[in-house]
C-alpha cells in the first residue's frame, strides 16, 4: 500500500507540476476513483498543493465514480472536463422510472436491495448486516447519481431492444418449423444464441427515443460519439452537457461538430467577463472603468468652452441686428426671418451641451430629437431666405405676380412645413424605437463606454437625411442666385455657408462610423459646432462688418442706385 501511495504521489507531481493545461486520461469506469484519491492525497501527506486548473479529457468508458468515504469530497476538479460517450438520447419515462424505484417494490429485482444498502450506507429490514436502518424512502438525487439516461444505460437499452427485435424476427419467420441459412437447417424450437447474429446484422428499427438503431458490416453499432462537457455546482451536483458529436456516417468534412459557445471551461481558462479585461501577462482580470464625455475631462471641457464662445458670438450678432433693426441691411432680407435664424443658431450651439455629461434617459431622448428639430428650423430659415432673394429680384420685373410671395407668408410656410416634417420623423422615432442609455463593453479594451444608443439607426439617418435635403436645396437655389445684383444680396454668402454645412455633415458619417467610444460623441459635437459656425460666419459676418465698421454703406439710397 505504501508503494502504491508513493506511485500516486509521483504521478501527482508529474501531472500537476507540468505546464500542460490539458491532460488526457485513458482508463476504465473506476479510474475517476483513483484520480480523486490522487488529487486529495497531498492533503493527507502534508505536501504543498499544486494548481488544480487542468482540463481533463476522458475516454468513453469513464464515469464519475466514488466510494462511500469519498462522497463528501469536493468534485470541482472535474468542472469543465471533456469526455467522449457513446451517442445517447433521453428515453421518455426513464427518469420517472428511476425516481419511483424503491426497495419495497423490487418484485424479483434482488439487485436493488444490495445497491440501496451500499449506496446509502444503511441496512434494510430482514438484512443479515448490522448498522443504521434504511427507511426505504431515500432519494437517489442525494447521491452522485444521474437520474437522466447515460450513454451506458442507453447502450444497454438499445442492446435489449435489438435482441428483442431479433427474437421477434425469428419467431415471425415464414418458415414455421425449419429454415435454410448458410447451408444449414435450423430448428426454431432448438435454436442456439449464436444463430441470432444473422438477424442482428440485418436489423434496423426505431427505438422509443425516435432514433434508428442499425449495425455496420462489421457488426458494430453505428451510433457515433457525443462530446460531453462536465459542469459542477456548489451543492456537489453536476451535469453532463452535450457540446458536440462525432458522426462516422457523415462525410469526412463534418465528421466532428462542436459548439464553442456552449463549452464551460475551468475558472482559470474562462474568458474575462465583459466588464473586465486581461493584464499584460494574461493571468489576471482587471475591472474596466466607465467613461463618457464629461465636463471634467480636457476634451469635454474644450468642447463646452467652444459652445459658450459661439453662443456668446451669436447672441452678440442678434443684439447688433436688434439694435440696428431699422437699417436697410437688416430689413432687406426679412428681418423676422433673420431673428429666427439667429435664435435657432444659438439653440444649435447650445444643443451640443446635451451631448456632454453622463447619459441619462431624458438626456438621450433630447439629444438627437432636439438636434434634428432645431437644425431643421435653422436650415429651413436659410432656405426661405434664399427663396426670398430669388423671388425678390423676379418680382422687380414689370407685371410680375411674384410680389405677393415676397412677404411673410412664404417664409412662415417654408419654416413651419420643414419643422412639422422633422417633428413627425422624431415623433415616429420616439414612438417606435427611442434612444436609450447603454453601456458599450466591447468597443474598447480597458473601458466601458456609457453612451446614448440611437435606438433605431434607420430613423437617425432619416433625420440626418432630411437635414441634408434642406441643405442641398438651399445650396442649389443660392448657387443659381449668386450672379444677381450683389448689394444686400445674401445668395453668395448662403451658397458658401451651405457648401461648408454639407461638407461638414458628409464628412461626419464616415468619421462617426470609424470612431469608438466617447470619440463618436466628440465627432458629432464638432460637426454641430462647425456647421453652425459656418452659417453664422458666412451669412452674418459681412453684414455685421458693414453695420459696425462701415455704417455709411448701410443706406437705402445706395441700394436703389445699385439696382438702377
Amino acid at each position: 500500500m505504501v508503494e502504491e501511495v508513493d506511485n500516486w504521489l509521483g504521478l501527482y507531481n508529474i501531472v500537476m507540476g507540468s505546464t500542460a493545461n490539458v491532460v488526457v486520461i485513458h482508463g476504465e469506469i473506476h479510474t475517476t476513483i483513483i484520480l480523486r484519491v490522487m488529487l486529495v492525497l497531498p492533503v493527507f501527506e502534508d505536501i504543498p498543493m499544486k494548481s488544480k486548473s487542468k482540463v481533463w479529457i476522458m475516454t468513453a468508458q469513464m464515469d464519475l465514480m466514488s466510494l462511500p468515504f469519498q462522497r463528501g469530497w469536493d468534485i470541482h476538479f472535474i468542472h469543465g472536463a471533456l469526455s467522449f460517450a457513446i451517442h445517447s438520447k433521453q428515453v421518455t419515462g426513464f427518469s420517472t422510472f428511476l425516481r419511483n424505484r424503491k426497495p419495497a417494490s423490487d418484485k424479483g429485482d434482488g439487485f436493488i436491495r444490495e445497491f440501496w444498502e451500499q449506496a446509502f450506507g444503511c441496512v434494510l429490514h430482514n438484512s443479515k448486516l448490522d448498522g443504521k436502518n434504511c427507511t426505504g424512502e431515500e432519494k437517489l438525487e442525494t447521491l452522485l447519481f444521474e437520474i437522466s439516461m447515460t450513454s451506458h444505460s442507453y447502450s444497454i437499452y438499445n442492446a435489449v431492444c435489438s435482441v428483442a427485435h431479433a427474437l421477434h424476427a425469428i419467431q415471425s419467420s415464414k418458415c414455421n418449423h425449419r429454415m435454410m441459412m448458410c447451408g444449414e437447417k435450423w430448428n426454431l424450437r432448438n435454436h442456439q444464441p449464436w444463430q441470432l447474429h444473422y438477424f442482428l446484422r440485418s436489423l434496423s428499427f426505431n427505438n422509443s427515443a425516435g432514433e434508428m438503431v442499425s449495425f455496420d458490416p462489421d457488426g458494430n453499432l453505428a451510433a457515433g460519439f457525443d462530446i460531453i462537457n462536465w459542469v459542477t455546482f456548489p451543492n456537489q451536483s453536476f451535469r453532463r452537457v452535450k457540446v458536440g458529436r462525432i458522426q462516422p456516417r457523415v462525410s469526412e468534412d463534418i465528421l466532428l461538430s462542436i459548439d464553442d459557445d456552449a463549452l464551460v471551461w475551468p475558472s482559470k481558462f474562462n474568458q474575462c467577463p465583459e466588464d473586465h479585461y486581461a493584464n499584460k501577462e494574461k493571468d489576471l482580470c482587471i475591472p474596466k472603468y466607465i467613461v463618457y464625455m464629461s465636463y471634467g475631462e480636457p476634451l469635454g471641457m474644450s468642447l463646452a468652452i467652444f459652445v459658450l464662445i459661439f453662443s456668446f458670438a451669436t447672441a452678440v450678432v442678434l443684439g447688433i441686428f436688434i439694435k440696428h433693426k431699422d437699417t436697410p441691411i437688416v430689413k432687406a432680407n426679412n428681418r423676422n426671418l433673420t431673428y429666427t435664424l439667429l435664435i435657432f443658431l444659438l439653440l444649435c450651439f447650445l444643443c451640443a451641451l446635451l451631448f456632454i455629461g453622463k447619459p441619462e434617459m431624458v438626456l438621450c431622448l433630447l439629444q438627437q430629437t432636439a438636434f434634428g428639430v432645431i437644425f431643421s428650423v435653422a436650415v429651413s430659415c436659410v432656405s426661405a431666405k434664399t427663396m426670398i432673394v430669388v423671388l425678390a429680384f423676379m418680382a422687380t420685373k414689370p407685371g410680375s405676380k411674384m410680389k405677393k410671395w415676397v412677404r411673410k407668408p412664404l417664409a412662415c410656410c417654408v419654416v413651419f412645413t420643414c419643422f412639422l416634417l422633422q417633428a413627425i420623423l422624431c415623433t415616429v422615432w420616439l414612438a417606435s424605437s427611442p434612444p436609450f442609455p447603454s453601456l458599450d463593453m466591447n468597443s474598447l479594451n480597458a473601458e466601458m463606454v456609457l453612451k446614448c444608443n440611437e435606438g433605431s439607426s434607420l430613423m437617425f439617418y432619416c433625420v440626418l437625411g432630411f437635414l441634408g435635403f434642406l441643405a442641398l436645396l438651399s445650396f442649389c437655389v443660392g448657387f443659381l442666385a449668386r450672379k444677381m445684383p450683389d448689394t444686400f444680396n445674401e445668395a453668395k454668402f448662403i451658397t458658401f455657408s451651405m457648401l461648408i454645412f454639407c461638407s461638414v455633415w458628409l464628412s461626419f458619417i464616415p468619421a462617426y462610423l470609424s470612431m469608438k467610444g466617447k470619440y463618436m460623441v466628440a465627432v458629432e459635437i464638432f460637426s454641430i459646432l462647425a456647421s453652425s459656425a459656418g452659417l453664422l460666419v458666412c451669412i452674418f459676418s459681412p453684414k455685421c462688418y458693414t453695420i459696425v465698421v462701415w455704417p455709411d454703406l448701410n443706406r437705402r439710397e445706395l441700394l436703389i442706385r445699385r439696382l438702377k
